[in-house]
């Protein structure tokens, strides 16, 4: 069937992008399969980390259908939209339908993206992860992709108010190799291991981060370890 809405919402993101002069810096795009599916895997920290994180499959030409809380769906805007975009309504009290519609379009080539961390990690650091991605990657047959993002919680994340102005500020996108997933792993194995590659990740492109705090005012952003003044993580979570 052919895609009417994705490209031409992908469209205005890139347009939304130059006008606010975003500055982006990404690397692995490469290990984005060309076809076949695979479960796309991010942190999450921000609100548009769903754009930010398809863009990166946009090099080997591949559309991520998102898992997206239900609500989104029913938003009068974004609802038609979504549904166009083939992404898929999760309902937290009964998620198995979302589920089973998620592992069917795995099974028929789709990227499905997902955020382990189901929700926005105000400290900007990672979250326990649960294991819904294993589970899905391994009753689907297909690998698990790693990617990390930084730099877009200073667009829109939680408790703060959104800032679109043209402030130039760079993004930094890392996508990892395709984690195979044996038959016989258990799916905590598996969400171990993705949540150590995506930490290595991330700590790639934080180091790789040319953005600073433009004074004691704007330290927000960056998590408690790295100097800034986000909440600390709970002592289980810290890195």
């Amino acid at each position: 069937m052919a895609e009417l809405v994705y490209p031409p919402v992908i469209a205005t993101a890139r347009t939304m992008f130059k006008a606010l002069d975003l500055r982006f810096d990404i690397a692995g795009c490469e290990h984005v399969p060309r076809r076949g599916g695979a479960v796309l895997a991010s942190n999450h920290i921000g609100y548009l980390d769903f754009v930010f994180a398809g863009f990166a499959a946009r090099p080997a030409r591949r559309l991520v259908r998102f898992m997206a809380k239900e609500s989104v769906f029913r938003h009068r805007v974004s609802g038609p939209l979504m549904r166009a975009m083939k992404h898929i309504p999760v309902d937290r009290a009964q998620g198995e339908e979302a589920y089973r519609k998620a592992v069917s379009a795995l099974r028929s080539g789709e990227i499905v993206g997902v955020f382990p961390e189901a929700t926005i990690s105000p400290s900007f650091t990672l979250k326990k992860f649960k294991s819904g991605a294993a589970r899905m990657a391994q009753q689907a047959g297909v690998p698990v992709l790693p990617v990390a993002l930084w730099g877009t919680q200073r667009l829109w994340t939680k408790g703060r108010k959104r800032d679109l102005r043209r402030n130039h500020l760079p993004i930094t996108i890392r996508v990892g190799e395709p984690m195979p997933v044996g038959e016989d792993e258990s799916a905590v194995s598996v969400t171990e291991r993705l949540r150590e590659r995506v930490q290595e990740l991330l700590e790639a492109a934080q180091r790789a981060y040319p953005g600073k705090p433009k004074g004691p005012d704007d330290t927000w952003w960056l998590p408690a370890h790295l100097g800034g003044t986000a909440p600390a993580p709970p002592a289980a979570q810290a890195p």
